[in-house]
């Protein structure tokens, strides 16, 4: 029987316009009867997160920043930084590219160079990194870096970030998050990284775990599980990972998807 959800965000839980899918609250409440877990798993700030499921911060498992920061109910329960002087390498490197934006993604806040601290990017930001603050200069940020993000207004981020970032492989791992941010972390990370520590950490098999996806940061995560589910607006190669398929995020697919597995008795 499945204990435990994992579901990405942007694409995948949630519409087009960042709303949670109408009918979330009632799911919620069958899975908590079943004694499911819910888990977001996202590259969004834990922050961001949390005041986003505000209601429900005590219930869910966080999986934040890709895996990189892993909380639950407000305690630290996994982590895995990235060297302070690598990040301030890369972030250094991406200063040279024009019109693209970087984030210090600390365990304590989001940090934007004060020059790039504009109306244009924090509207974007903030569907991230609800706890940002501009800085100066990346030297001596006052926080430990668990992921570096880089944002391209135009959409076409593989084209302009990713072939820029990739030779700081194998030191970091370079992610392709959507067609507007690259995201660099610790080589040995992922969302399905964090997924097998939340396996450990409450004794939960993989074939006691869903989990949905649409983009290439989820495919780990999709593998570490047994009921995994790509949505129908996915990417290609993660429909190829996927067991099954479900609607799209705008069809709220992922509600589909758990009520399809409480249907045949799995939960």
């Amino acid at each position: 029987m499945i204990k435990i959800i994992f579901s990405d965000m942007d694409g995948t839980l949630l519409d087009d316009q960042g709303n949670v899918p109408e009918g979330f609250d009632e799911i919620v409440a069958e899975l908590k009867k079943r004694g499911v877990m819910f888990a977001p798993a996202s590259g969004r700030q834990y922050y961001s997160l949390e005041d986003s499921f505000s209601k429900y911060k005590d219930d869910f498992l966080f999986l934040a920043e890709n895996g990189t920061m892993v909380m639950y109910r407000g305690e630290l329960i996994f982590s895995c930084p990235m060297e302070k002087t690598l990040a301030q390498q890369v972030l250094k490197t991406a200063e040279s590219l024009p019109n693209i934006y970087g984030v210090f993604c600390g365990m304590k806040n989001g940090y934007v160079l004060t020059s790039q601290y504009t109306e244009e990017f924090l509207k974007e930001l903030h569907k991230y990194y609800t706890h940002s603050d501009p800085i100066p200069s990346f030297i001596d940020v006052p926080d430990t870096p668990i992921k570096t993000s880089f944002f391209d207004p135009s959409g076409h981020a593989a084209e302009t970030i990713y072939p820029v970032m990739k030779p700081f492989e194998p030191d970091l791992q370079v992610v392709l998050s959507s067609d507007y941010w690259v995201d660099l972390m610790h080589p040995d990370i992922n969302k399905g990284i964090a997924v097998k520590e939340v396996q450990k950490r409450f004794g939960i098999r993989p074939d006691e775990c869903a989990a949905f996806g649409d983009f290439m940061n989820d495919a780990e995560m999709l593998q570490a599980v047994d009921y995994s589910f790509a949505m129908k607006n996915a990417y290609p190669e993660i429909k190829k990972i996927a067991r099954f398929e479900t609607g799209t995020n705008e069809e709220k697919g992922v509600l589909q998807g758990i009520r399809r597995l409480m249907k045949e008795g799995l939960m």
